[in-house]
């Protein structure tokens, strides 16, 4: 059974929280949002009226978004009634150590206790919450803007309940959002893992005078950046193997592939492991047809372009 999620906490109005905020009462919560910061009434209408017309962009209704967003004089008021506290502190262990042990003790028994944390894993600053209380809590983890961008990494802490994941992934879905399980923890998670990964070739390639910082944002939104937005790194691999899919593709170019990339670190890819990378991305995609998986990536890839024309257009 699904759990009503009615009313939702938002602790810390940064830039992340305020989003947040917007989102969840443009989807009918009732938000009570805490933070220390002297303007924080001030910050939470600039937000709404500049987010408004995002979510209206989407199809919600946000006539009466600001009717539904409540200032809190403390954290205690704030999740007083909450069904879901989602977390947006500092990235700083000892500071959610402390922040989580309040929020355990003044939300309801059933509130999920979620956290925005970008890279510390929910297992480093849990470990002195009793059981039933350390079963509520998780990461779920934005990309910013989060009323924007639907991925939330939902990584659970190593005493974490699995019905908390449950109600964790059905919340953010009843948002509008598109939550990933994570199975293990790991520090930044994996969405941040990969940019750090490519942000740091991207300065090696500037640094070496290879492309120009302008010139390297073009490659990226003009070929991977696309390919990525409609069908990601493994799909993409798999149907540029073509028929024979990923099986294929490192069978013929994974060898000039790893060279290309050596030096950086990670381990060659032979072998038994290499194995199971193929069979993982069979087992993903291989129920699809070569030409059914080509059409929808190219029909996604059109309307890509034809959003981007679109805006350029209006941008000039």
């Amino acid at each position: 059974m699904t759990r009503p999620f009615r009313a939702a906490a938002v602790i810390g109005a940064g830039t992340i929280g305020l989003s947040w905020t917007a989102l969840f009462a443009a989807h009918g919560l009732t938000v009570r949002v805490s933070d220390p910061r002297e303007d924080l009434a001030e910050a939470v209408t600039e937000a709404l009226e500049q987010y408004a017309p995002h979510l209206a962009a989407r199809g919600l209704d946000v006539t009466a978004l600001a009717d539904r967003v409540h200032i809190a004089a403390d954290v205690t008021e704030a999740v007083r009634d909450a069904d879901v506290v989602q977390e947006n502190g500092p990235e700083r262990a000892e500071f959610k150590k402390d922040l989580f042990a309040t929020l355990a003790r003044e939300a309801p028994a059933h509130a999920l206790l979620l956290s925005s944390s970008s890279a510390i894993p929910s297992t480093a600053f849990t470990g002195e919450l009793a059981d039933e209380d350390a079963a509520r809590v998780l990461i779920g983890h934005p990309f910013n803007p989060p009323h924007l961008v639907p991925l939330v990494e939902v990584v659970p802490g190593e005493r974490t309940g699995e019905d908390a994941v449950q109600a964790a992934l059905d919340f953010y879905t009843s948002v509008g959002r598109t939550p990933v399980v994570e199975r293990k923890e790991i520090p930044g998670f994996v969405g941040n893992r990969l940019q750090n990964a490519l942000a740091r070739e991207a300065v090696y390639l500037v640094d070496q005078g290879v492309v120009t910082p302008e010139d390297l944002d073009k490659v990226v939104t003009n070929s991977l950046g696309l390919r990525w937005a409609t069908v990601g790194p493994f799909l993409g691999s798999h149907l540029g193997g073509g028929p024979g899919g990923y099986r294929h593709l490192v069978a013929h170019i994974g060898a000039s592939m790893q060279q290309t990339g050596a030096g950086g670190g990670t381990p060659p890819l032979t072998g038994e492991r290499q194995e199971r990378l193929i069979e993982a991305v069979e087992k993903a995609y291989g129920s699809s047809t070569y030409s059914e998986l080509t059409e929808t990536r190219d029909r996604r890839q059109l309307a890509v372009l034809a959003a981007l024309d679109s805006t350029e257009k209006e941008e000039n």
